[in-house]
């Protein structure tokens, strides 16, 4: 007893030479601090043997911590305190952790699939509205080419041969442009045709009804062009000069018939319209 009682006696000695002595050699102070705690625990250490790896409690005199503390300087303020964990509050924590993690990740999916589909939509949106801009100027442009079409034109280009009225004892009920085979001929006027075939002196011929009822004829021609019931424009192209039927040679033969029946003489009908031939 008297022994220990010493032995106590002098590790408390030590403490405080250390204290006293802290400024004169840090290291060897720490080295001290850590020794005399080494000899108070020893009993707690031999005690805790049997605690398993994990939950074992190392003595605080024991660690580098203490000795730290007691050469460094108080803070001031509040003091954190780290909580110890058992293995499973650890499991738990870990469990928590991954739970938390798997939330992230799903959750940074879901806001990149989303911005992705507001991408896509966007561009959708700008092609549509791209589209819809080119259409429009398409129209745009068609209406004002629309506008300058004239309403009434020349039928064919080519050589004025023949007039309306009596000729070689019967009547010519047209006048003749001649030219050479192939040439194009054109509607009149905007209309629909009505016929597009072989006709009784005529060879093959076109016959154009127009919005006022009137029938312009086309005859003699090479080839033909448009399908009865088709829509056509002033100027667009039906047939072209030929040299078929009755015909002395290649040319066009053009007549026009009021209200689909009443002949007349297509040069005045024309240059009402603006047109000469």
């Amino acid at each position: 007893m008297a022994r220990h009682r010493l032995a106590r006696q002098r590790v408390k000695g030590a403490l405080v030479d250390v204290v006293d002595r802290v400024d004169l050699d840090r290291k060897k102070a720490v080295t001290a601090v850590v020794a005399a705690g080494a000899l108070i625990g020893a009993g707690f250490t031999q005690a805790m043997a049997t605690v398993t790896p994990m939950d074992r409690i190392v003595p605080v005199a024991a660690t580098k911590d203490l000795a730290a503390a007691m050469t460094a300087q108080p803070e001031k303020g509040p003091q954190t305190v780290r909580a110890l964990y058992t293995v499973s509050e650890t499991r738990k924590l870990i469990q928590a952790e991954q739970i938390q993690a798997q939330f992230n990740v799903k959750e940074a999916i879901r806001v990149a699939e989303g911005a992705f589909v507001q991408r896509q939509e966007a561009a959708q949106a700008e092609a549509a509205r791209v589209a819809a801009e080119q259409e429009a100027e398409r129209a745009r442009v068609a209406a004002e080419e629309e506008a300058r079409r004239p309403q009434c034109v020349k039928p064919a280009e080519g050589t004025f041969t023949s007039g309306f009225g009596a000729r070689w004892g019967t009547s010519h009920n047209g006048v003749d442009i001649a030219n050479a085979i192939g040439t194009p001929i054109v509607a009149a006027m905007e209309g629909t045709v009505i016929e597009a075939g072989p006709a009784s002196g005529f060879g093959l011929w076109v016959r154009v009804q127009h919005a006022d009822g009137t029938v312009t004829v086309y005859g003699h021609m090479n080839t033909i062009d448009v399908a009865q019931g088709a829509h056509v424009k002033a100027g667009q192209q039906i047939a072209t000069i030929g040299n078929r039927g009755q015909s002395t040679g290649p040319h066009l033969h053009f007549e026009v018939w009021l209200g689909g029946s009443q002949k007349v003489n297509p040069v005045g009908w024309l240059a009402e319209r603006g047109v000469s031939l």
